[in-house]
């Protein structure tokens, strides 16, 4: 959770950078320049603490997980090498001259380094969420049995016991059919849009702080622009991803699908909920519901059932893991492949509310900007409008925790889905008690950090742009290679 609050801001500044800095090469105006500079020290920040904090998940693996990483290595592992000569490689080959090269290199020899630090914070992205799509819709793979020093390929459909772990694994069969899993387009789609929005509403946050403290007050104007450009767009794309990806869980995760809604019977013109609670014990969703509109949404016929938890999952499922289980056992049997179905229910809505939220309030900010108001300090309802533009900055970083949490806990038991049950994957040898000491010292260093990030952003926000700085106004020189290249494009 801690590490996930930082790359998503990375991603997100990374297109407000290359956005910056293009308005600048493409006018020159050392507004964009200040602008890009300042958000360069921002983007800094973030991708610091991010690395730090995302080097302990990778040794996390080997000590916590060492079963699942014995078990899913050759799938996992090569997802995490891509990430490792895809996005490291590039960022930290580029990132020198992003953060130092002002002065040193021309303009768009230091532009293509923004891009492609842009870049590889995506790449990045990409094979995390190819191997978390992976574990979420498993593909391109088959299992093998080691039987006197040689591996043995397994039955497409069979069911992983304890008594496996030791000696049956996941080998890909198909590399691209593993990366293009079922989910990993969607899901990528979705986390990216939620990056591209962290990082577009934490610009607007300090633009609008700065307009309401009067100070900076035509870089704020002019950022305040850009940032609200950029969640705009994101925004309005994120809405469709959320739909996609709904749809590919009804699919994909169909006890997902009913436990984020607290769909516990198969019916037609299954109701969609908009706030409410679920109680386990009575298996009974209370909540403001529209009816119709989950079936509609997710078959775009409103009259087609969606099956409830009572029938997910099915009877031949829990027969090839349990084949001895008798007719009274199944419904026993099947409540234990679910989820912890009030959090996800929880988690799930949460995200949906605060992504209406946040869509609600760039439509007023962009109804403000058409008329002129956006920038009216002294008028209240702009005054309110900025306001609540400088905590929106919380509103991505709480849709991404919760959505995360509903991807993550929606799929339980299942560590891998459907193939490999979290309980069997943690290491053997590492206890609870190691767990629970190891977690609290880690909060406690975590706590630092996150106390030296509010700090130096606070810092830096005190500071500001350096707008009366003109020693990287663009030099004529580099103006006229620019026009004659502008001049030659048009011919």
């Amino acid at each position: 959770m801690f590490h996930y609050i930082y790359p998503p801001l990375s991603i997100g500044l990374g297109v407000a950078l290359v956005l910056m800095e293009g308005l600048w090469l493409k006018t020159g105006n050392i507004r964009f320049h200040n602008m890009a500079k300042f958000w360069t020290k921002v983007f800094a920040l973030t991708f610091a603490i991010g690395v730090a904090t995302g080097i302990v998940m990778e040794f996390e693996f080997g000590t916590n997980w060492a079963t699942y990483s014995r078990f899913v290595g050759d799938i996992f592992g090569s997802a995490l090498a891509a990430e490792g000569i895809f996005a490291f490689f590039l960022e930290s080959g580029f990132l020198a001259i992003l953060l130092f090269g002002w002065n040193k290199v021309g303009p768009r020899l230091h532009f293509f380094a923004t891009c492609m630090v842009a870049l590889g914070a995506h790449f990045s992205a990409v094979w995390i969420v190819v191997a978390n799509s992976w574990m979420q819709t498993p593909a391109g793979y088959h299992l093998e049995r080691m039987v006197d020093g040689k591996p043995v390929i397994l039955a497409q459909d069979h069911a992983v016991v304890p008594a496996d772990l030791g000696s049956v694994r996941a080998v890909v069969d198909n590399f691209w059919a593993m990366v293009f899993n079922p989910s990993s387009i969607d899901r990528l789609t979705h986390v990216v849009l939620g990056a591209w929005m962290a990082g577009a509403f934490l610009v607007v946050s300090i633009s609008a702080f700065y307009l309401l403290r009067r100070r900076h007050v035509d870089f704020a104007q002019a950022s305040l622009k850009v940032g609200l450009a950029f969640a705009t767009v994101a925004t309005l794309l994120q809405m469709f991803s959320g739909d996609l990806t709904a749809v590919g869980v009804s699919k994909n995760q169909p006890v997902k699908l009913a436990a984020i809604e607290g769909l516990y019977e198969t019916q037609p013109y299954a109701p969609l909920g908009l706030v409410g609670w679920v109680d386990p014990k009575t298996e009974v969703t209370h909540a403001l519901q529209v009816p119709g509109l989950l079936s509609f949404l997710t078959y775009h016929d409103a009259a087609k059932p969606v099956t409830g938890l009572k029938d997910l999952p099915p009877d031949r499922f829990i027969l090839r893991h349990h084949p001895d289980a008798t007719s009274d056992e199944l419904p026993v049997l099947r409540r234990s492949y679910w989820p912890n179905v009030p959090v996800v229910f929880q988690t799930y809505h949460l995200m949906v509310a605060v992504g209406s939220a946040l869509f609600g309030l760039v439509a007023i900010a962009c109804f403000f900007w058409w008329r002129g108001w956006l920038f009216r300090t002294d008028w209240l309802p702009t005054r309110l409008l900025l306001w609540a533009c400088v905590f929106s900055v919380l509103g991505p970083q709480i849709a991404n925790q919760a959505g995360w949490f509903t991807a993550e806990m929606g799929r339980q038991p299942w560590i891998v889905y459907e193939l490999l049950k979290t309980s069997q994957a943690f290491s053997k040898v590492v206890t609870a008690n190691q767990i629970l000491t190891s977690l609290l010292l880690f909060a406690g260093v975590y706590l630092l950090l996150f106390v030296l990030f509010v700090y130096l952003l606070t810092r830096k926000i005190q500071h500001g742009p350096d707008e009366t700085d003109h020693s990287h106004e663009m030099p004529e020189s580099w103006k006229a290679v620019l026009r004659a290249d502008d001049q030659e494009a048009r011919t």
